[in-house]
């Protein structure tokens, strides 16, 4: 390739990524799933500052992350406990130390039951229900038990998913577990979802405004009705900063924001940058214009958004199979050849990590620590 197209390529890749050349040269085997430290911890830095500006706790949603030692990151910063998407995942964590977790899922069936029976003596969970099932089941896990379990009441505020409606029924439901031995009811839960592909911003402002608005009035609902309420909480990267903002609110669950991707970005309209990355080898080059590399749908996702090539510049087309990634450019280049290392920025965080038993922590182009996926698998 002529050395004015190799600079040209250089300097539109420079333009788009700031990601290190070194990057590539790392003395990774491939394909890798790495975390640039420095972008993570000001996004994780980023996110607790506008909570502390509001006045919010943060209980950063852990589902996409995944990893102890960057839920430990966020704990240092200001975080005051997790959100888990299942009960295995709180399992993990609550065995490494961490207490305070909420489960914002429904917890049902006898062996969950009693596996939640035993998270509670190993730390302090909190668990999601929607209808006075929940209740029966949970009051008759723990009465007797000399262990609690606490719960908040699931308000659907226009996800369409689980959740009773606000008002009333939120209520009644709230005194139903306030009265049950071994439950204490802490308060409620909403995910304000609706709101997450809002352009504009002053529209996403009314809509969680809104969808959030009906979340605490069902908090002071219970109150007026005499029941203690310390847990409001909603939110996450799509809806953020707007979540945090919202009077009456008591938490967050922000999580995938730490890494942000194409998704959150492009799909939510976050502002924050991208820190995970997978890197990969050029393993051929049968035409001109095409790269195959070595990681494919097992090694990151194409379902909610695209990777895209750091410092790839002319890419028209990227395809994902089950082992490959094939790279289409739009001229012909003698670069990357084969051998070489790219680095793609990752389409969607919480189907990608997921399919990795660890994270490669990176700053300013060499390896800093290597973490274990320690909840990898853990859907049950």
């Amino acid at each position: 390739m002529p050395r004015r197209e190799e600079a040209s390529m250089a300097s539109s890749a420079a333009a788009r990524t700031d990601r290190s050349p070194a990057i590539a040269r790392l003395c990774l085997d491939t394909p890798a799933l790495l975390v640039d430290l420095d972008v993570m911890e000001a996004n994780i830095a980023t996110i607790a500052a506008v909570c502390r500006a509001h006045g919010v706790k943060w209980r950063p949603h852990v589902k996409g992350q995944k990893t102890v030692e960057i839920v430990r990151k966020e704990l240092a910063a200001g975080a005051v406990g997790i959100t888990c998407a299942k009960l295995g995942e709180a399992e993990v964590f609550a065995a490494a130390g961490i207490r305070d977790i909420l489960i914002a899922n429904q917890i049902v069936g006898t062996e969950k039951l009693r596996r939640l029976l035993a998270l509670a003596g190993l730390a302090e969970p909190i668990v999601a229900i929607d209808d006075p099932a929940h209740v029966q089941a949970l009051a008759s896990t723990f009465a007797g038990s000399g262990r609690r379990i606490h719960v908040v009441v699931e308000v659907d505020i226009g996800m369409g998913r689980a959740g009773v409606p606000p008002g009333a029924p939120v209520l009644a439901l709230a005194r139903l577990a306030a009265c049950q031995e071994g439950l204490v009811f802490r308060g409620v839960m909403g995910w304000e979802s609706h709101a997450v592909t809002i352009a504009s911003h002053a529209e996403k402002a009314r809509t969680v405004a809104a969808a959030v608005g009906q979340l605490t009035a069902s908090a002071e609902l219970c109150r007026r009705a005499g029941l203690a309420i310390d847990i409001v909480s909603c939110g996450g990267t799509g809806t953020f900063p707007y979540c945090a903002a919202q009077p009456g609110v008591t938490e967050v669950q922000i999580g995938g924001g730490i890494f942000s991707d194409h998704h959150y970005r492009d799909h939510y309209h976050i502002d924050l940058p991208c820190a995970l990355t997978v890197l990969a080898t050029v393993i051929s080059r049968p035409t001109p214009t095409r790269i195959v590399l070595d990681a494919g749908k097992k090694v990151m996702s194409g379902d909610a958004a695209m990777p895209t090539v750091a410092g790839l510049a002319y890419v028209r087309q990227i395809r994902l199979s089950a082992e490959h990634a094939t790279i289409e450019l739009e001229r012909a280049s003698e670069l990357p050849r084969i051998g070489d290392r790219l680095e793609l920025v990752v389409g969607y965080s919480d189907t990608t990590v997921h399919l990795h038993d660890e994270i490669v922590g990176v700053r300013a182009g060499a390896v800093e620590a290597v973490w274990r996926i320690a909840a990898r698998g853990c859907s049950r």
